[in-house]
């Protein structure tokens, strides 16, 4: 029991230790909803996306919208706080729910989110790429 126990506390030090030692040049992954992201030639690295604060706003497949990982509402959109906002939608998503969501944004800056437009290194984690959308005024 003693040995298991001690076993458990180096497997814990070693995974410590490699946690402390994370290339700040590479992401760390945090928790979202997985989604097909369409991939865009025109796509810019936007790494402030991946910051702790940020909003992204996640629009499925089916058509479910979720804030972080909390599903919400249409209609709760317009209540957001944040002043840029990161869109990420499955790429099979109809174009209208689309333009549903993006017109609930109305006021906020809006950012969709791509696939990395060199999608050939889909093994390694990278940094999110978007494109910037002009939305009219209000």
């Amino acid at each position: 029991m003693k040995s298991t126990l001690g076993m458990c506390l180096l497997a814990l030090m070693v995974a410590s230790a490699a946690l402390a030692q994370q290339d700040p040049t590479k992401p760390v992954l945090r928790k979202g909803i997985s989604v097909q992201m369409p991939v865009s030639n025109q796509a810019r690295e936007v790494r402030e996306a991946d910051e702790e604060d940020a909003t992204v706003i996640a629009v499925t497949s089916d058509g479910n919208l979720f804030v972080g990982v909390q599903p919400v509402q249409l209609s709760s959109l317009s209540q957001l706080n944040a002043p840029t906002v990161y869109v990420k939608a499955d790429a099979r998503v109809p174009y209208q729910k689309l333009l549903t969501v993006l017109d609930a944004l109305r006021g906020h800056s809006v950012i969709l989110l791509t696939s990395s437009p060199s999608s050939g290194q889909s093994s390694q984690i990278t940094w999110p790429y978007g494109v910037k959308v002009m939305l009219g005024g209000q």
